[in-house]
């Protein structure tokens, strides 16, 4: 690829990140408020965010499997574009459980391999600059705080109605963008072909260690990513109050991205992760009883250290894990085992406790699984240096 088609490339793939996290800007902060609103229950609730996660523990992989195998990621990149947006329409025409549970599962087959998709076009793109990736996945963080901001406006002035709408306006801008990404499937096909010998990485003890340990991560995030604006809801914030406090925590996180690159040359990815995962700890375990503007502010900067350093060094962790004819697999799994396997948890569990337990229990059940996964990562890098040693 030469650097002027690089250059473009670069702009494409910054334009979708841009257009996705826009439409994730609606979706995480309000698509649960609209279930609350219609009287869903905490398990309902918890319910169908768990089968939108779970999709994302199985279709990324099987996507990504067709991906590397064929090599042709952009045509499939586009129809789960398309089919997502269409059948997104269908939550428009009903406000009852079941039907909303399965339209989100069948919807959620062609949404989940998006990101991954992305991430993996990313690392193809800037290959030994990877260190920027941040730089390009800032236009995401930008626009979903841009947009949050703007529907928590609209939330408080119109009510949460128009957020499927909006979401679905956005899904279809999103689909038609997707078929201006440039085929750059043409250098990946001198490739090798994907072999067992590459899919034997995925059971290295450090990559099994970092997706158990990423796995409790995003579980401990469900209660936040499930139950947040819920939470503030009910302690009688206005919506124009939740969307800030969710671009907050997106501006951190933004600081984050625009410096990823001079982060990811001082520090390696696994002191990164070590960090993220107790810093998880202190959030939720402040989250578990901050009631005031004075305690909800700051806690939700810690956003860059939980999400942001914690995402950034993922993606580049996973990468130095596996060989480059597993690409596309190495995000999917990553992506599954993080924001599917293990938000569908978290999801799951806070839905069944959020009633029982209220908002304290379950964010001090998310400290303790921020904290099972940092200790699992400190002793499987203590193990290796030991290792090194003998």
């Amino acid at each position: 690829m030469t650097a002027s088609h690089q250059k473009a490339t670069v702009r494409v793939l910054s334009g979708q990140y841009f257009v996705y996290f826009a439409v994730l800007g609606l979706y995480l902060p309000f698509f649960n408020l609209w279930l609350h609103r219609l009287g869903f229950s905490g398990e309902r609730i918890g319910a169908v965010s768990g089968v939108r996660s779970t999709a994302v523990v199985v279709m990324p992989l099987l996507w990504a499997l067709a991906a590397d195998r064929f090599k042709n990621r952009r045509a499939l990149f586009v129809a789960a574009n398309l089919l997502a947006a269409s059948l997104f329409a269908a939550y428009l025409f009903t406000q009852s459980f079941w039907p909303i549970l399965a339209i989100t599962a069948v919807w959620a087959v062609f949404y989940a391999p998006i990101v991954s998709f992305m991430e993996a076009f990313a690392m193809e793109i800037l290959g030994p600059e990877r260190n920027q990736y941040g730089r390009v996945r800032v236009w995401g963080s930008a626009s979903f705080i841009a947009v949050v901001l703007l529907a928590g406006w609209g939330v408080a002035a119109w009510g949460v109605w128009f957020i499927l709408p909006a979401i679905l306006a956005g899904s279809c801008i999103q689909a038609v963008l997707s078929l201006k990404f440039p085929d750059i499937s043409a250098d990946a096909r001198m490739a090798p072909r994907l072999s067992r010998q590459d899919l034997a990485h995925f059971r290295r003890p450090a990559t099994l260690v970092f997706l158990v340990a990423a796995f409790l991560m995003l579980a401990s995030h469900g209660a936040y990513y499930g139950f947040y604006s819920i939470r503030l809801d009910e302690l009688g914030y206005s919506g124009s109050f939740i969307g800030a406090m969710w671009a907050l925590a997106t501006g951190a996180e933004v600081v984050v991205m625009v410096k990823s690159k001079a982060i990811l040359d001082r520090f390696s990815p696994r002191a990164i992760l070590c960090v993220s995962l107790f810093a998880a700890v202190a959030r939720w375990g402040l989250l578990a009883t901050a009631r005031n503007p004075a305690a909800l502010i700051p806690i939700q900067l810690l956003h860059a250290l939980t999400y942001g350093t914690f995402h950034v060094a993922s993606i580049v962790y996973i990468e130095r894990l596996i060989p480059p004819a597993a690409r596309t697999v190495g995000q999917a799994v990553n992506n599954a085992m993080t924001y599917g396997a293990g938000l569908a948890a978290g999801f799951a569990v806070t839905g069944l406790l959020w009633e029982p337990w209220g908002a304290a229990g379950c964010f001090v059940l998310a400290g303790g699984l921020a904290a099972a996964g940092g200790l699992l990562f400190v002793g499987e890098i203590l193990w290796e240096r030991g290792r090194s040693r003998s």
